[in-house]
């Protein structure tokens, strides 16, 4: 267990004592919450038990607060305070860090990792953007988003599958068909009315070229309906192979790609079906309604039309009761803020079914906007429409893209520094962040060279005594648990955040305290903090799916 276990551990005691004692009311205890304060001066952890006890013990806060702290009994602790109305200060023994610090050291690569008895089986659908044209910029925020929240799950200790779903078999991939089909015609000198609902990217005119680069006008002997159904299978294998190189570039990748088609025609069928006889679809007017209402919906969903063409919401619920029949604990849709009114019904559909739904988590994706020079910026220079993701890693890189995409919360808007991501300055989070990272690799070289190294088991870590160096320590002992309350909440902005706050603690220390030319012990005591520094860097890092480049 870490310190902060071990002091929630205390608490609990301390609770149990006073119920014991017959102080407190007998009761189920509280969640105890543990949060690192704000000021060094408030405390290594705070705590508002003490109010969250309030009404299960009919009592006071601060006296529950005073109780508490006369029941604690922890020999690593070395005072607390009571604040405020009631929030309980902890004060760690000086030396404790030194030797959470060791165990730090000794985990090397894996500090960070949680070792869990029971892990969950989670599985975390992300980006499913229709095969029909390039990923945008918004599809890039999902994309580093979802992929650093399945690193950071795993790094919790769960299990954990990434999904990528695919519609391939919608009207949207018949749009495609039509429009390859148009600008193909139009290439070839036909005259030709483009689609109402056609895609009019330029992309769509590259892919009409390239079946004229490589076959000619082969394809103008075959009926409109021919044409259409080849046209849909070369654009749509070329749209799904860019599509993958794009979010590989992204250093994004998934364990499964789930194709739509798969669940035509039995899958979408029996869903419907089962639905039907379990009472919670209707027939009315030739369609089928799910009754959705019963669960929370504003009103009653068609699933399949009265021509019996499935609706898209059929083909998600099949797909969903699919995802539920995998057995997973806990499955998370990563999905854009467009998409908020969708959400009732796609858990109402698992209701229907006998699903639980709570165990169906869906997160919204809020917009993103560029900016250069101050000024927004929507327009792709090739494209004249929205930036794709591949401009965009082109212009800033692969880190600075994925860093600033994961930098805050899902569901807040985005503003993006187009001039700032590409800024190699302290001002951008990237290249500080990075920039760390170097410096230590630079020290070890220096310390190689000046035959400087350290053991384990013989190092004194206790001669860490200046405060940028005490508060390195803290920052990098803070880590573990940041990583599980960021997997709880699913926020890897929180391991962004911690990063950059690592990285200024990191340069404060480098600033101040000097390794080569100090007596050795010092020396070698200075050399492994920074050797817990790097590990703890290169593990968030790698949750955010950033590269840790060794010189800069």
């Amino acid at each position: 267990m870490e310190i902060k276990d071990f002091l929630v551990e205390a608490i609990k005691k301390a609770l149990q004592k006073g119920i014991t004692d017959g102080v407190f009311a007998a009761g189920q205890l509280p969640e105890i919450m543990l949060e690192v304060p704000p000021k060094k001066e408030y405390g290594d952890f705070s705590s508002n038990v003490a109010m969250q006890s309030a009404r299960l013990f009919h009592m006071a806060p601060r006296r529950i607060a005073e109780i508490i702290i006369a029941n604690i009994e922890a020999d690593w602790l070395d005072r607390s305070e009571i604040a405020g109305p009631g929030f309980i200060n902890f004060y760690l023994q000086s030396d404790i860090i030194y030797r959470e610090l060791k165990k730090a050291l000794a985990l090397k690569e894996s500090y960070g990792n949680t070792v869990l008895e029971k892990p969950r089986k989670i599985q975390v659908e992300y980006v499913s953007a229709n095969p029909t044209g390039p990923l945008h910029v918004g599809h890039g925020r999902g994309a580093a988003y979802g992929s650093a929240l399945v690193n950071l799950l795993r790094a919790a200790g769960e299990k954990v599958d990434s999904e990528y779903y695919i519609n391939d078999a919608g009207n949207q991939i018949n749009n495609l068909a039509a429009s390859v089909n148009a600008r193909y015609l139009e290439l070839l000198g036909e005259k030709v009315e483009f689609p109402e609902n056609g895609y009019h990217g330029h992309d769509i005119i590259e892919t009409a070229q390239r079946i004229i680069d490589k076959d000619g006008d082969k394809y103008l002997k075959l009926s409109s309906d021919e044409r259409l159904s080849v046209f849909k299978e070369l654009a749509l294998k070329e749209k799904l192979a860019a599509l993958k190189e794009d979010l590989d570039a992204f250093n994004v990748h998934f364990d499964r790609w789930f194709s739509e088609r798969t669940l035509h025609p039995e899958a979408v069928q029996a869903a419907c079906q089962e639905l039907l006889d379990k009472g919670t679809a209707y027939k009315k007017d030739g369609a089928i309604w799910l009754k959705s209402t019963d669960y929370g919906d504003d009103k009653d969903r068609v699933i399949i039309r009265d021509n019996g063409v499935p609706t898209y919401l059929a083909a998600d619920i099949a797909y969903h009761k699919d995802k539920f029949e995998r057995g997973y604990d806990k499955m998370i849709n990563i999905w854009g803020a467009d998409h908020h009114g969708y959400v009732c019904r796609v858990k109402a559909s698992m209701q229907a079914l006998g699903y639980d739904s709570e165990k169906l988590d869906i997160l919204l994706l809020q917009m993103v906007s560029l900016y250069r020079n101050g000024e927004l910026f929507k327009m792709s220079k090739r494209t004249g429409q929205s930036v794709t993701l591949a401009e965009l890693i082109e212009e800033v890189g692969c880190d600075a893209a994925r860093y600033f995409f994961i930098m805050r919360s899902l569901d807040s808007q985005l503003d993006f520094d187009l001039d700032l991501a590409k800024s190699e300055s302290n001002e951008n989070p990237v290249y500080y962040i990075q920039y760390a990272h170097a410096r230590i690799c630079s020290i070890f070289r220096q310390a190689k060279e000046a035959g400087i190294s350290y053991d384990l088991d013989t190092v004194d870590l206790t001669l860490l005594k200046d405060q940028s160096e005490v508060d390195l320590i803290k920052r990098i002992l803070s880590y573990p648990d940041e990583v599980k309350t960021a997997a709880r909440d699913y926020a890897p902005h929180r391991i962004a955040n911690l990063l950059y706050s690592l990285a200024s603690d990191f340069h404060s220390f480098y600033n101040k305290c000097r390794i080569i030319g100090v007596d050795a012990p010092l020396a070698q005591a200075r050399l492994a903090l920074s050797a817990a520094t790097d590990y703890t860097l290169r593990h968030a890092l790698k949750i955010l799916g950033v590269s840790a480049p060794e010189k800069m």
